[in-house]
């Protein structure tokens, strides 16, 4: 048995109900306990909207801080290499010897690279270990 309810609507919604539950294979409280469980959902919903919210915000705050500090890095790098090019005289074509040592320390900083990434740890730990072990 289900529970009964007085309800006290006012009356252009008790026209509309009365127009929707005339129809046949409708029943007024069909209708209103379809209206109210919707109204239920879409409040829930609201709520579950709010609490993604606010991740939401604290995820785009901390993306902004990444994206801040990658162009930090990219900035930093950028203008090491720039100053590096500049006051690094170019080797002459005679000097072999020079251009291999060259050729082999940017296969190793590669190397070390690849290794630093495919491990996960940070530059900074690699060098106060190397410096440790040093």
């Amino acid at each position: 048995m289900k529970p009964r309810h007085h309800l006290y609507l006012d009356e252009e919604l008790t026209a509309q109900l009365e127009r929707l539950g005339s129809k046949p294979g409708t029943s007024k409280s069909a209708i209103v306990a379809d209206a109210l469980r919707a109204y239920l959902n879409r409040r829930a919903t609201r709520e579950v909207d709010d609490l993604l919210k606010v991740r939401l915000d604290r995820i785009s705050t901390q993306l902004g801080r990444i994206e801040r500090d990658s162009l930090v890095l990219l900035e930093t790098l950028s203008l090491f290499v720039r100053y590096q090019l500049t006051v690094t005289a170019p080797l002459p074509e005679a000097d072999k010897a020079a251009q291999a040592v060259g050729r082999e320390r940017f296969r190793r900083f590669v190397d070390q690279v690849g290794r630093q990434l495919a491990t996960g740890r940070s530059i900074d730990t690699a060098s106060s270990d190397e410096g440790d072990a040093r």
